[in-house]
C-alpha cells in the first residue's frame, strides 16, 4: 500500500510537472521574487499544489521505508527467532555497505524461510532485478533534481516515473515470495496421510484384538 501510495503522489507530481511546470517557472521568473509584484496571486494556487505534491511524495517515500524495514525485521524474527534489528539499520544506513548488504541480506532471508529448492534461480534473477532497478533511482532521481534549469521545477518526467514504478513492483514482488514462503511453513499441516494411514491400521489392529481370544481357546 504504502509503495502504490508512492508511486502514485510521484506519478501526480510528474504530471504537474510535464503539464503545468515550466509555464509556473517561467511565471515566477517574471515576477523577479517579488510576493506583492502584479499577477503574484495568480500563481498562488499553482505553487500551493506543488507544494501539496512535494511533501506528499517526501511522506510516502518515508512511509514506504519505515514499512519495508518494519516487515524485513519481523520477517527475519520469522525465519530465525531473536534476530536483532540493528544489522537490517546498519545494512541501509552506512554509506556504500547499502549499495551491497540490503540485497546479500533479502537473500539470506529469503534462504532461512526454508523455500523450495526448484526456485532459487527464479529468486536470483527477481532479487537482482530489483536491486539494479532501485540503483538505477538511486542514480537518475537525484541526477535530475540536482540539474534542474530554469525551465524545470524538479527535472522528473516519465523516464523516472517508469524506473521508480518499476523497482516499486519489484520490491512489492520480492515482499510477496518471502512473505508467501513463511506463512505456508507457519501452517500446520493437513493431516490427510495420516487419516488414510490411521483408516488402514485400525481395522488390522481390531482384526489381531478379536482373533488372540480365538488363539487361546483353541490351544486350550
Amino acid at each position: 500500500m504504502t509503495l502504490t501510495a508512492q508511486v502514485a503522489a510521484t506519478a501526480a507530481l510528474v504530471v504537474f510537472e510535464q503539464a503545468r511546470g515550466r509555464r509556473l517557472v517561467r511565471e515566477i521568473s517574471a515576477l523577479g521574487g517579488d510576493p506583492h509584484a502584479p499577477g503574484a496571486q495568480a500563481v498562488v494556487g499553482a505553487v500551493s499544489v506543488f507544494a501539496i505534491l512535494i511533501m506528499l511524495v517526501t511522506a510516502t517515500t518515508v512511509a514506504a521505508a519505515a514499512a519495508y524495514l518494519t516487515w524485513l525485521v519481523q520477517a527475519r524474527r520469522n525465519a530465525s527467532p531473536g534476530a536483532q534489528a540493528a544489522p537490517v539499520l546498519a545494512a541501509w544506513s552506512v554509506p556504500g555497505v547499502n549499495l551491497v548488504a540490503p540485497p546479500v541480506l533479502v537473500y539470506r532471508l529469503w534462504w532461512g524461510s526454508r523455500p523450495p529448492a526448484d526456485r532459487h534461480g527464479r529468486w536470483v534473477a527477481l532479487l537482482a532485478a530489483w536491486w539494479l532497478s532501485w540503483l538505477a533511482v538511486l542514480a537518475l532521481v537525484p541526477a535530475r533534481l540536482t540539474a534542474v534549469g530554469d525551465t524545470d521545477l524538479t527535472g522528473l518526467g516519465p523516464a523516472e516515473l517508469a524506473v521508480v514504478a518499476l523497482c516499486a513492483l519489484l520490491c512489492a514482488a520480492t515482499v510477496r515470495q518471502i512473505t508467501r514462503i513463511q506463512t505456508a511453513g507457519a501452517r500446520p499441516r493437513p493431516p490427510a496421510r495420516t487419516g488414510r494411514v490411521m483408516a488402514r491400521a485400525v481395522p488390522r489392529i481390531l482384526a489381531e484384538q478379536g482373533s488372540a481370544p480365538q488363539v487361546h481357546h483353541a490351544r486350550q
